[in-house]
């Protein structure tokens, strides 16, 4: 198997059951034409969140890295009338493009882009005791995942989903010689992963027109 075989399943699962929506394709058009980095999630990643969302009955959402605000469209589209989200992005321009982008939907009321350095948009929420999220997707600078998590937990409550993306790296997080900043990153994360209790976790590997790679998902454990 090959990168253009996963590609063409991808496209073929997408044309098949993930219904097209222009306003997920005019997101990625605006954050091309801004220069953004091409790092989104794909529409299937970005459709299982939503069911995530929809499925959970979650109503409190937490993000952790907007970008062009993909992955947030993706996100929000699971909410409740109810329900809302909370975006977290350090650069002001991205921040602005996520927020145009997220205008073309009618749940722009429901998303909250907050710009800043999200560690200190994390400690905020704690200090002044924000309520606790239903779901939280980490999609960030992989050299801070552990302390993300750290944060997260402490914005979570018993059953809270967890999710934290690009942990398999293209079989990279298993070279204990890497000197990638995101592999050791990664593999720092997996460590605390492993040693907290709190947590119950595992990982699913991926292919796809994004090549090789993984996400974590994990829970807050009730009987923690």
């Amino acid at each position: 198997m090959n990168k253009e075989t996963w590609k063409a399943v991808d496209e073929y699962y997408q044309e098949l059951i993930i219904k097209p929506d222009p306003r997920f394709e005019k997101i990625l058009e605006v954050s091309n034409k801004e220069g953004l980095p091409t790092i989104q999630i794909p529409p299937s990643l970005g459709a299982f969140l939503e069911l995530l969302v929809r499925g959970m009955g979650a109503k409190r959402v937490l993000e952790i890295g907007t970008l062009g605000g993909y992955s947030t469209a993706w996100l929000a589209s699971g909410l409740p009338e109810d329900g809302n989200l909370i975006s977290l992005e350090i650069d002001p321009k991205h921040a602005d493009v996520a927020q145009r982008n997220i205008s073309m939907f009618k749940f722009v009321d429901k998303v909250s882009i907050k710009v800043g350095d999200a560690l200190e948009s994390l400690r905020e929420m704690v200090e002044t005791n924000m309520d606790p999220f239903d779901l939280i997707f980490i999609d960030a600078e992989k050299n801070q995942y552990r302390a993300y998590l750290e944060w997260s937990i402490k914005l979570s409550r018993p059953g809270t989903l967890i999710i934290a993306d690009n942990v398999v790296r293209r079989g990279e997080i298993i070279n204990k010689n890497s000197t990638d900043a995101s592999v050791l990153g990664i593999r720092e994360f997996n460590q605390s992963l492993s040693e907290e209790p709190r947590l119950k976790a595992t990982v699913l590997q991926t292919v796809g027109a994004k090549r090789y790679d993984g996400f974590t998902m994990m829970v807050v454990d009730p009987e923690s």
